[in-house]
């Protein structure tokens, strides 16, 4: 006959599955992963686009005074930001990608983001331009943007650093600081989000 002692058996019923809820949440998900490793092979192939929100630039919106060609008039990157940029960048790296086309915003805080990544030149693209406060050209600069994507041929990782409000107006997601959604042409000419990196 097997007799159960009370207080060893409420304490395995208690710590085993905690003790395994514990391990589970420390497993990273391997479709989670998954996923993640196909949004990256993408990029790499220039099957799909990185579309990325400039690094951390604390604020909102622009300050009173705001001049396009002149930094000191801007939100810019701050100390945190800029390593933000930096340890971006290395994930690139750290997937495969060592060069991509690079384009930016004509703001100051993603083209220092954009060239803090150190993947290649940058060039300033205007339908990548910020519309926070202009929000009539929420929709004519995103016809706009969509009609360049088309027109290209994935030779090559693209990178586009732009703004939240870009971001939103053409995939419908919303991004941090630093968050790059990765998305792919659909057939319809529509762009499909394949998720966020």
């Amino acid at each position: 006959m097997i007799f159960h002692h009370p207080v060893r058996s409420l304490a395995i019923r208690l710590v085993v599955p905690a003790l395994l809820a514990c391990l589970l949440a420390a497993v990273p998900s391997t479709a989670h992963a998954d996923e993640t490793e196909a949004m990256w092979t993408a990029v790499r192939l220039g099957e799909a686009v990185a579309i990325m929100r400039h690094a951390l630039a604390p604020g909102n919106g622009d300050p009173a005074g705001f001049k396009l060609g002149d930094c000191s008039t801007q939100r810019n990157l701050s100390d945190e930001g800029r390593r933000q940029a930096v340890d971006i960048g290395q994930r690139f790296r750290d997937n495969g990608i060592e060069r991509a086309a690079v384009y930016s915003s004509g703001w100051c805080r993603c083209r220092e983001t954009a060239e803090l990544l150190d993947l290649g030149p940058v060039e300033t693209l205007s339908p990548l331009n910020s519309f926070f406060s202009h929000r009539d050209r929420r929709d004519p600069q995103t016809k706009a943007l969509q009609e360049w994507l088309s027109g290209r041929k994935p030779s090559q990782p693209l990178v586009l650093v732009t703004h939240q409000v870009n971001i939103t107006a053409l995939t419908g997601t919303y991004t941090g600081s630093g968050d790059i959604v990765v998305v792919r042409q659909a057939l319809d000419g529509g762009f499909t989000v394949l998720g966020k990196l």
